[in-house]
């Protein structure tokens, strides 16, 4: 068969596995290097408990959105997997199938979008319970790191049992959760606060410029609590 007849078949067969390899799911290695046991979430993904070194792995489809990963805290659940968790708490299940309650640290994505790009934060907009690193397993870009003692340092007006409440969470007012729309608020002295110990951070709703970052579609990601 020539290269010309056979070229149309060629082109078929690069296009199918060109399509294979932007299409599969991205693998999320979740890892706790904290000296507790922490209840790891994601939605979607569900929950699994995960004592000091283990790791719990999860695959996301392409195109997913709004999607997040979270460490929950003193979690106490019955053979059911029903109970309650004094940060990141999800309806009191286990097997997470929504979001966390604040505060929780969260690692945040959406996958295959424009341009062949997944879009990649990690976000305090609801606050602060674990240290935790995001970041590229295959790909070139950037790790995401936010490890500041921020729970320790956390002005009293967001103290919460476990964590450090976002200003949102506390005064739910315009100022802070930019409720009006784009252009609407700007950096506080509290968003300040989280802002100069995670400058890779959301520190509050809009602050896009300086937190969300993007990978090519395709990366895979881990994401690991106290590194």
């Amino acid at each position: 068969m020539s290269l010309i007849k056979s070229l149309p078949l060629l082109i078929s067969i690069l296009s199918t596995t060109f399509l294979i390899t932007f299409t599969n799911a991205a693998t999320f290695d979740i890892t706790n290097r904290c000296s507790y046991t922490i209840w790891a979430a994601a939605s979607p993904g569900g929950g699994r408990r995960l004592d000091s070194g283990q790791a719990w792995q999860i695959n996301v489809a392409p195109g997913t959105v709004q999607a997040r990963i979270w460490g929950r805290t003193n979690c106490n659940f019955d053979g059911n997997g029903r109970g309650q968790c004094e940060t990141g708490d999800c309806n009191g299940v286990l097997e997470c199938q929504g979001y966390g309650r604040a505060p929780n640290t969260l690692a945040e994505f959406a996958l295959n979008q424009p341009n062949n790009l997944d879009f990649v934060d990690i976000s305090l907009v609801d606050g602060f319970n674990i240290p935790m690193e995001f970041s590229p397993t295959t790909g070139v870009c950037r790790n995401l790191r936010c490890t500041a003692p921020i729970n320790d340092q956390c002005p009293s007006e967001l103290r919460a049992p476990g964590g450090c409440n976002n200003p949102c969470t506390v005064f739910n007012t315009n100022e802070y959760c930019c409720t009006n729309g784009p252009g609407s608020c700007g950096p506080t002295p509290f968003s300040r606060f989280f802002k100069e110990r995670c400058p890779d951070a959301y520190s509050y709703p809009q602050d896009d410029p300086t937190s969300l970052f993007t990978c090519p579609a395709g990366t895979n990601y881990r994401v690991v609590f106290c590194p």
